[in-house]
């Protein structure tokens, strides 16, 4: 059996890779895609923490995570084109009319 240390590293290092990704990155694309790797990251520990109690919980609250990032993909998905359409890319610096 695989220790759950090794799931904390794995989600810990997935979870820095999502948050390079949001602190860097400025393209709408690549911002999302971040998140879904933090999200993931998040999956991941859930999973890992209910394999070691023997809990079925962390499991069902992943489900719950997965379906709430597929929300979260659709809703994006549809401002990245809004976006696109108004200003011709997808860069998020750009946007600042839509500012008050």
């Amino acid at each position: 059996m695989v220790p759950v240390e090794w799931y904390l590293i794995l989600a810990s290092a997935v979870f820095c890779i999502g948050l390079f990704g949001v602190l860097t990155r400025r393209d709408a694309l690549y911002f999302l895609m971040s998140v879904e790797l933090m999200m993931n990251a998040a999956n991941i520990n859930l999973v890992a923490f209910a394999l070691y109690y023997g809990d079925l919980t962390g499991q069902v609250f992943a489900l719950f995570v997965i379906a709430l990032a597929a929300a979260e993909v659709a809703i994006g998905i549809g401002i990245i084109l809004v976006l696109y359409r108004n200003f011709g890319e997808t860069d998020v610096t750009v946007p600042t009319e839509m500012r008050w």
